[in-house]
């Protein structure tokens, strides 16, 4: 398993729409347990491919908290199939946006269908912070991130703050 670098927004990358899984081998198991290390290393709730430079539909996520056990998921061209009209507010952030928070409002709640690692269709319904973390991570695979949510000066601070943070990471 091995520790990826996570993109810091503006990247291009990152607003890019990410192409559908349709080889389930090896590659694909690798790249699940890599993004599983990385997420819980960072530490985050939720990672999407694009974040670590890889252009497949693919995320995982746990939203358990300690002392709860983990309850990794994988989830490979996730679709929402359903949302509902009841909504809810959570102060989101993202590991492509480090330190910055804000509060987006989403559906309360989503049914989602995907293919597991081996390719079988699964389908689940979301409440909670499962919700909101499944349909943020859900945005990533087609370009879209949490800033793009808010208003246009917000987004244009946090934008500012992550270019001076990418400099600052270059200079060492």
């Amino acid at each position: 398993m091995t520790l990826c670098p996570i993109l810091i927004h503006p990247d291009p990358r990152l607003k890019k729409r990410c192409t559908p899984v349709t080889d389930f081998g090896s590659d694909l198991q690798e790249l699940a347990k890599d993004m599983l290390v990385t997420m819980y290393e960072a530490p985050g709730i939720g990672l999407a491919a694009p974040q670590i430079g890889v252009m497949k539909r693919v995320i995982v996520m746990d939203c358990m908290k300690a002392p709860e056990p983990p309850r990794p998921m994988v989830l490979i061209n996730p679709e929402i199939l359903w949302s509902s009209e009841e909504k809810n507010t959570y102060e989101e952030g993202c590991l492509s946006i480090p330190d910055q928070y804000a509060e987006v409002t989403r559906p309360a709640e989503v049914r989602v269908r995907w293919n597991d690692l081996d390719g079988a269709v699964q389908e689940d319904q979301f409440d909670g912070l499962w919700a909101t973390c499944v349909q943020h991570e859900i945005d990533h695979l087609d370009g879209k991130l949490f800033i793009d949510y808010l208003g246009p000066i917000k987004r244009q601070l946090i934008t500012r703050k992550m270019e001076k943070l990418k400099r600052d990471r270059a200079r060492g």
